[in-house]
């Protein structure tokens, strides 16, 4: 028999099963993969009256015995004989030697196993392990194990807050989780109670008031989950996929791992409100759907056309067993919520929601609402709140400023990511409007195509070959005939305007798509494709034809923001990542990311997670460089080398293209002189000078794009439809993002870019002005408007324009009656930096 037991050993090193847990960097948890629920605790953490009450109930003699009491052994041998229940004869020790080695089976043979196993138990740990493995252990119903989690699963709290009728009643669970539990037989959980707190007032532990207090307690047990103070469920996913790679699904889910990400919990709140934001206003301005059922005929309707059954039916009052049922079988997204409309007046509407409080729906709710007819056409504006609703509509409404608004689910979609251009750590990931009505993560899944979000690419290329933002190219229709095709290419500004010959810098500011088509066949498609491929993009995967310059390509929003980051950063391609660290179940670090800073050697200056201090240094060449990163834990993670980006343009090429996305936003100064002005302009509602950025629409406006920076925060939003065609009641569309009664055509700077201005927002609230500086090797010189060459007027022909040192015209215009002089032979005035 004793050959046979099993080895206890391990219970001096052991490993608890706990779910793993996913947190912002700043430690708010967003979620927990896992079925059972466990909150290891030491002992001096659980409340002193809890092991009281546990010690009362199953084992009063616990610091006594030797891991078998022979008095309640035999009290319980004389009960089985008398056919009376005295009792049962298993001490704590006992119950983790079953919970731990053996099974529940019934039988005399295990019952020894189980003793031998106790004495064992009793000579290898002290009784406090073994009351804390115990504690932590034991099954306690809805797959809660151990008192810690047993605490948050029935009263959502710590094991420190709860009271002594709640402590009662988790004293009393070992005995049958199943049957016992308050959620699931409430009237046999209070008897349970009763019994623990009289052996708890027998044993001394409480007194006589503390007894009636706590035993008439009201039952206040519901089911919790984890206490999610963060619901950012894309990126959950996203973490959580990680990890069952890296771990496997069996380790990633009982390992206990705590899993720390680099986005702070307030920029992806900001994401979340930007993206759903975005999405309801869109979806308003195209028009209402109508509700998502009618519980009753609509009211609009002739009589004569409906059924002696249905005039029956308008004329019963919706019930409020009718109506809760409806509720019922709606869900609920983020801030959209469904209610029942139960009257409605001549320019308001009064409905109830599943709470059963009934609440107005104000005209300043209803007004929007005009009929939807396709996504290129609304109908007229209501008058009346019965053109908009009728009574038994069931609805969503939504909450804005305390009064309520009619809504619904849009059916567009959208995508929002944001990094940090200095190391690639993801600010915040929006996958869609909500995770429940669709778990595709468009920001790493969706490959859309890019549309004029393709040009900073292209334009950063044409400056590699002999290009300048001064350089003059013709804006004029382009006509191509394509042997291959039989028919004529003819590559179209939006909107159809051209302007003749003009300066690369606004070319690129007011996307003209015939000039970026006219680089394209300047620098040649092998070399664009070459150049793109640095920024990450995969070369077989962007289109061999012309195309290409008006964003034909398809990428998903984290290539483009990656893309975007090079120029924010000064020329690196970073490596995006959004795992911090991650932690066993002891608090040990067993990974920490150690991500390629973009920067070059002597690099002290950098958004990177671990403190400057940690940074070790050595001399190169008599310059101190930092050389490692010291991980938190070293004893886990050791030493880390410091990795340094690969720069795949020259900072002066970043700078320049940075100074073009910037006249996006800002233009012509027109706080000066009336101009031209960029697609990016409505960003300048920010504020901020140091932000640049460019739109992107692709054909039909299927897909809409901003992608913009400062300094230290890069973001790409995107909207669009994901099905090219989908079906709304018996007809079929094509879905694109159409136009409006509001703001007309849909295009990049009108739909996506309001994500990214609320974000960005949010994102720079607290950052100070950082302008973007120009780098050495770059010279400012005043040159004329029209012509891009020097000029010595100060008037509002001319400007000052940034240029890489020996690509500064050396040519000044001059102008008499007849025509424009070129001179070569004067030096051009520079400021150099």
């Amino acid at each position: 028999m004793k050959d046979d037991l099993p080895s206890v050993d391990s219970l001096k090193d052991m490993r608890w099963q706990t779910p793993m847990q996913i947190f912002s960097q700043d430690g708010e948890l967003i979620s927990q993969f896992g079925e059972k629920k466990r909150i290891p605790l030491s002992l001096h953490e659980f409340p002193k009256q809890l092991v009281e009450a546990i010690l009362a109930t199953e084992d009063d003699r616990f610091y006594n015995h030797f891991g078998v009491d022979p008095i309640g052994m035999g009290r319980a041998i004389v009960g089985k004989l008398m056919g009376q229940n005295k009792g049962g004869a298993s001490t704590i020790t006992m119950q983790v030697a079953r919970n731990f080695f053996l099974t529940r089976e019934i039988t005399y043979t295990r019952k020894i196993r189980e003793i031998f196993i106790s004495f064992h138990i009793e000579s290898l740990l002290t009784k406090d392990e073994i009351l804390e493995l115990y504690m932590n252990k034991i099954e306690l119903g809805h797959r809660a194990f151990g008192f810690g989690a047993a605490a948050q699963v029935y009263y959502g709290k710590e094991v420190n807050d709860l009271t002594l009728a709640q402590i009662a009643v988790l004293a009393g669970l070992p005995k049958a989780p199943s049957t016992l539990n308050p959620i699931s037989r409430p009237e046999r959980a209070i008897n349970r109670r009763t019994v623990v707190l009289q052996r708890m007032l027998v044993s001394g532990y409480i007194n006589e008031q503390e007894y009636q207090a706590a035993k008439s307690a009201p039952i206040t047990s519901k089911k919790h989950g984890a206490e999610i103070t963060l619901d950012a469920p894309y990126i959950a996913e996203m973490a959580h996929q990680e990890m069952v790679t890296r771990f496997g699904k069996e380790e990633a889910y009982t390992g206990g791992y705590k899993v720390y990400l680099t986005i702070p919990a307030k920029l992806q709140k900001a994401a979340q409100h930007a993206v759903q934001s975005n999405l309801l206003s869109y979806d308003q301005r195209h028009g209402y759907r109508g509700p998502i059922k009618a519980l009753r005929p609509r009211l609009d309707e002739e009589e004569n056309t409906l059924t002696e059954e249905q005039l029956a039916q308008l004329n019963t009052p919706l019930s409020e067993v009718e109506i809760q049922e409806a509720l019922a079988s709606v869900t609920s997204y983020q801030n959209l919520q469904p209610a029942v409309v139960i009257g409605v007046l001549e320019q308001s509407a009064i409905a109830v929601l599943s709470s059963g409080n009934s609440i107005e729906l104000p005209w300043q709710g209803l007004f929007w609402a005009r009929e939807f007819i396709s996504d290129q056409k609304q109908g007229p504006a209501p008058k009346l709140a019965s053109e908009v609703v009728n009574v038994g509509d069931l609805v969503y409404v939504v909450e804005q400023s305390g009064a309520y608004r009619l809504s619904q689910l849009p059916q567009v979609s959208s995508a929002l990511v944001a990094l940090s251009p200095d190391n690639g750590a993801i600010q915040a990931v929006v996958g869609g409007f909500s995770f429940k009505q669709s778990q595709f993560n468009r920001v790493t899944q969706a490959k859309r195509q890019v549309g004029s979000n393709i040009k900073p690419f292209v334009y950063s290329a044409a400056l590699e070959n002999d290009h300048t933002l001064a350089t003059l190219v013709n804006d004029a229709p382009i006509n191509q005939w394509d042997r291959r095709s039989g028919v004529v290419w003819r590559p179209k500004n939006s909107p159809a305007e051209y302007n003749g010959p003009i300066r690369v810098k606004r070319a690129l500011a007011q996307s003209k798509n015939v000039i970026s088509v006219r680089l394209l066949r300047d620098v040649g498609l092998g070399k664009i494709i070459d150049h793109l491929s640095g920024f990450g993009f995969v070369p077989d995967e962007l289109p061999e034809n012309e195309s290409l310059a008006l964003g034909s390509a398809s990428l998903t929003p984290l290539e483009v923001a990656t893309g975007f980051a090079t120029f924010a950063n000064g020329g690196f391609l970073i490596e995006p990542y959004f795992i911090e660290r991650i932690e066993d179940s002891f608090g040990h670090i067993v990974y920490q990311a150690n991500p390629a800073l973009a920067c070059d050697l002597p690099c002290y200056q950098f958004a990177n997670p671990v403190a400057p201090e940690t940074i070790a240094t050595e001399m190169i060449n008599d310059v101190e460089r930092p050389t490692a990163i010291q991980a938190v834990d070293a004893d886990i993670a050791g030493e880390q080398p410091l990795q340094t980006a690969e720069r795949v343009i020259s900072k002066q090429n970043a700078f320049l293209i940075t100074q073009a996305l910037n006249s996006a936003v800002w233009g012509a100064d027109w706080s000066v002189t009336p101009g031209w002005q960029g697609t990016g302009w409505r960003a300048r509602a920010l504020k901020r000078r140091d932000i640049a950025g460019k739109t992107g629409t692709t054909n039909e406006a299927k897909d809409a794009w901003f992608s913009g920076y400062s300094r230290r925060i890069v973001a790409t939003s995107w909207i669009g439809f994901d099905d090219h065609t989908r079906n709304l009641g018996k007809t079929r569309y094509n879905s694109n993002l159409g136009k409006n009664q509001i703001t007309g055509t849909e295009a990049g700077a009108k739909s996506a870019q309001p994500a990214w201005i609320t974000f960005m927002k949010a994102a720079l609230a607290d950052k100070p002005v950082e302008p973007f500086e120009p780098p050495e090797d770059i010279v400012s010189v005043r040159i004329d408007k029209q012509s891009g060459m020097l000029t010595t007027k100060t008037d509002k022909s001319s400007i000052f324009e940034y240029f890489e040192v020996g690509t500064a015209p050396t040519e000044y215009i001059k102008v008499d009656d007849s025509s424009i002089i070129l001179d070569g032979d004067e030096t051009a005035e520079q400021e150099i930096f």
